[in-house]
């Protein structure tokens, strides 16, 4: 099979701008499909934590993970993501103090509706957010929704959350895959973040991550996830040829 020419970039596009030829290993499909199916495996493996143990993580661990997660594509390649890492006890313990309130208000002062309550029941979670403090590591990925620039002026970015959304994903399978653990944690509001890590009013948080290892013995609810066909849909020409397959392979989902 030849490749297409999709006249990408046009030639004024690349006298202006640089540049570099992708150079994307490609693998025998057998392997690809070995690739893919560790893949699958590995990540279907992980678990959101809420039992973290104190040992220590080299902060070296949380810096890849955050670099990996800054390789995430993003609107007009802005990047509009800044990771704040902290591991000061003091600042942990003054974000747990912060996020327990904001919880205890969602869940004791009907703040999360009744319906929202009864989705969060087989989790077992409640407004005591202990591993802030337990966890060695906490990392607040923020959201710049504008960037700043040195004389003081607005530059827009594009599909923030999108992009921010990515990355966080991004870093989620970093951590997973280097064998930490970690939680989406979003205590809504989270303004009280901004305050706290003394941020810029162009960003606001997005996301909370306290990472470590799981504490011994650690429990997580037993969940099951959606099959293949509950989360897959294809969609194919009126006239495709009807004998041809269409179902995928069943994949079994924790």
């Amino acid at each position: 099979m030849t490749a297409r020419d999709d006249s990408y970039p046009v030639a004024d596009i690349e006298a202006r701008y640089p540049f570099d030829v992708l150079d994307l290993p490609r693998y025998p499909e057998p392997e690809m499909l070995a690739r893919a199916q560790q893949f699958y495996a590995d990540m279907d493996g992980r678990r959101s934590v809420r039992a973290f143990s104190d040992e220590p993580v080299d902060r070296e661990l949380i810096e890849l993970a955050i670099m990996a997660a800054a390789t995430a594509p993003s609107g007009a390649h802005h990047q509009p993501w800044r990771f704040v890492v902290t591991g000061d006890p003091t600042v942990k313990h003054e974000i747990r103090l912060a996020a327990e309130e904001e919880e205890r208000i969602n869940y004791l002062d009907h703040r999360m509706n009744s319906e929202w309550q009864r989705s969060l029941a087989p989790l077992g979670t409640d407004h005591h957010k202990g591993f802030l403090d337990t966890a060695p590591w906490i990392v607040v990925l923020f959201e710049e929704r504008y960037a700043v620039a040195d004389d003081g002026s607005k530059q827009h970015h594009y599909y923030v959350k999108e992009s921010v959304g990515i990355a966080a994903g991004m870093f989620i399978t970093a951590l997973h895959l280097m064998g930490l653990a970690t939680l989406t944690h979003t205590p809504t509001p989270m303004a009280f973040l901004s305050r706290i890590l003394d941020r810029p009013a162009n960003e606001r948080p997005f996301v909370l991550f306290p990472i470590g290892y799981p504490a011994a013995g650690c429990r997580v609810p037993r969940l099951q996830r959606k099959s293949l066909t509950d989360v897959m849909t294809v969609v194919e020409h009126p006239n495709a040829d009807p004998t041809a397959p269409t179902q995928a392979p069943e994949h079994d989902a924790r």
